[in-house]
């Protein structure tokens, strides 16, 4: 089974926030996927279904995002199940300019609590994720970083995010059929 978890908080108050983009990619993949809608599963809301013949299971941790970790333990205890070939992690990306995107196959934290969660649990840096801009083009606008991940992208910023869906969707989708390397290869030059 292949998994995908998007980074984000619960609750309506962070629905629209830079830290969320990881669960609107997910909830972008059910609709496109077809798949049923989102249930509980542990600490999880989970949506699943077949993309191409493979087993997907979409993954939104409902713990908070620096514990987003704790919904891979189920998938940590599955026979066969290995994060560096089966896990694609969903995540925004403070680093990167709004409007880009990019895979890696493994790498740091990069002072994302989020992905240190998830090498806690997966007690590695080894898994595949899809790293998605969420940086303003005026660096002021920074300001305080934590403040500045758990708020709303201005309206245009949001058009360039939804604008990425497809691109997204496809990134996704390579990973699922080809690998990292090919989503890598095909996405990183043109992100």
């Amino acid at each position: 089974m292949k998994v995908l978890l998007g980074l984000g908080n619960p609750g309506r108050e962070y629905e629209a926030t830079r830290h969320n983009v990881g669960w609107w990619v997910l909830d972008h993949l059910a609709d496109v996927w077809r798949f049923d809608g989102w249930r509980p599963a542990g600490d999880a809301l989970v949506a699943a279904g077949l993309v191409d013949g493979a087993k997907v299971r979409l993954v939104k941790p409902q713990t908070y995002y620096n514990r987003s970790g704790d919904a891979l333990r189920p998938y940590l205890r599955q026979p066969f199940w290995a994060p560096a070939a089966d896990l694609l992690v969903v995540c925004d990306d403070v680093a990167l300019p709004v409007g880009r995107y990019r895979v890696r196959p493994q790498g740091s934290a990069g002072g994302s609590n989020g992905l240190k969660s998830i090498e806690h649990t997966l007690r590695s840096q080894a898994y595949p994720r899809l790293r998605i801009g969420t940086r303003p083009s005026d660096d002021r606008a920074l300001g305080d970083l934590a403040e500045f991940v758990l708020s709303p992208f201005d309206p245009i910023e949001r058009q360039e995010v939804g604008a990425l869906l497809p691109k997204l969707v496809d990134a996704c989708a390579t990973w699922l059929r080809e690998g990292t390397l090919a989503a890598m290869n095909k996405h990183n030059a043109n992100a």
